[in-house]
């Protein structure tokens, strides 16, 4: 799922090696946190939100029985 996130997030950023997903497991969840370049927020977020939400749905898609939950953070601090 890592692998995944990273790969989509990379295709809309212009700093790819600031990409970073922290992964924090739970029994029935998967919580992937995402960190970008301060200068990518606004790509990552894209129009009202709509490419979070896509990357939202794609992860949800595609996390079997775990729920799987997409958070975008500031980088650094650990906080949505």
């Amino acid at each position: 799922m890592k692998a995944l996130v990273e790969h989509l997030v990379r295709g809309v950023v212009s700093h790819k090696d600031d990409v970073r997903v922290n992964v924090v497991e739970g029994e029935a969840s998967l919580l992937l946190e995402l960190s970008v370049n301060e200068a990518d927020v606004a790509a990552v977020q894209g129009a009202d939100g709509e490419t979070l939400q896509a990357l939202r749905t794609v992860v949800s898609s595609s996390s079997g029985r775990r729920k799987a939950v997409l958070e975008l953070v500031e980088a650094g601090t650990g906080e949505a």
